[in-house]
């Protein structure tokens, strides 16, 4: 090997870096203690720019494509050396690959659940997650402020960063928003667009932007769920006394299925069960022919008789005649029907009654 051999392999003539996971946000290229070669061949893809560091001070950045490096495409650094125009020489700088792509399906939610007011519910807790994507919007504001002088930077960095600025700013959306716990599902674009636009100041000092957020889910504490399935049941079942009815026709049958309530046991469940059915069968009845209260059955009338002396309409049974006051046979009439009956009769040959 000559010694030409062992200077160009001191030097760097190829640059480039390529992104074998999805977390890298800067990376930074190992020189291995060689030497650039001015004139060497820097290659930048998609999605990615590369940055000199020039004694920790930031010098040129290069965007997508394929550069040659000469004095005529570095200017900060030419500057910085102190280069002169047609500067040949092989030179020293750190080189940064800073990922510009958009980070996505990073997870947020709220660690603790978010006091709100609620117009119909009062004081309530909500709980929400979703899913959102940023990317490094500006390289140079991101190197200064975030990322520092490691040699590999990743979304862990800045996500918990994120996470917090996007619950706090949706815990003020649905505040100012007013909007019922009700209505929240229906207003998740909404929502999300107000934080994306509340948020974005704040990245951007950071040299970040955040690109999209989706609210999956706002929750509301389980008690308050539960209350909520209890009045949707309600409103399903419609009519109460209808399903009142069902329920002890129910109750009826499996008491009448059941072998081991068998017995006296068995028959008063059944009785109980019978009695309460025609309650709420006479109380539907009395509902459905308008609400009021159905009128007690009128009274029998009274049983007569004629006199057997004047022939006036007296009280079955009676002994004189309130006219004429003549005696009445005993047992000449029915004491309950006031059909007339032969002497000695112990019971009414047209209705039964005992005399």
């Amino acid at each position: 090997m000559g010694i030409l051999d062992m200077i160009r392999g001191q030097l760097i003539d190829v640059i480039e870096w390529t992104d074998n996971t999805n977390t890298t946000m800067v990376h930074k290229y190992d020189m291995n203690g060689k030497e650039i070669m001015m004139g060497a061949q820097l290659t930048v893809r998609e999605s990615q720019a590369a940055v000199f560091v020039n004694e920790g001070q930031l010098a040129d950045i290069f965007g997508p494509g394929r550069w040659e490096l000469s004095t005529s495409n570095m200017p900060i650094m030419t500057a910085l050396k102190s280069w002169k125009y047609g500067f040949n020489s092989p030179f020293k700088s750190d080189v940064y690959f800073v990922n510009t792509k958009q980070f996505l399906d990073m997870k947020w939610g709220t660690s603790n659940p978010v006091m709100l007011r609620d117009s119909e519910f009062g004081m309530i807790r909500l709980r929400a997650f979703g899913i959102y994507s940023f990317k490094v919007s500006n390289v140079e504001t991101f190197l200064k402020e975030v990322f520092g002088t490691s040699a590999l930077f990743t979304v862990d960095g800045v996500e918990g960063q994120i996470k917090r600025t996007i619950v706090s700013n949706l815990s003020d959306a649905i505040a100012e928003s007013r909007i019922a716990a009700l209505d929240l599902a229906a207003n998740y674009d909404e929502l999300s667009g107000y934080v994306i636009k509340a948020v974005n100041p704040k990245l951007a000092a950071l040299g970040l932007t955040l690109c999209s957020l989706v609210i999956e889910n706002i929750s509301l504490p389980e008690e308050v769920e539960k209350a909520m399935d209890k009045r949707t049941s309600m409103g399903v079942l419609g009519n109460l006394n209808q399903y009142a009815q069902y329920q002890a026709a129910e109750a009826m049958r499996e008491a009448a299925n059941n072998p081991a309530g068998g017995g006296m046991a068995g028959m008063g469940v059944g009785m109980g069960a019978g009695q309460a059915m025609g309650q709420m069968f006479a109380q539907a009845m009395n509902a459905n022919a308008g609400g009021a209260p159905a009128a007690a059955p009128a009274a029998a009338p009274a049983a007569s008789a004629a006199c057997s002396a004047c022939g006036a309409t007296i009280p079955a049974g009676s002994k004189f005649c309130p006219e004429c006051g003549a005696k009445q046979a005993a047992g000449a009439f029915c004491v309950s029907c006031g059909a007339q009956l032969a002497p000695g009769t112990k019971f009414c040959p047209e209705c039964g009654a005992k005399q």
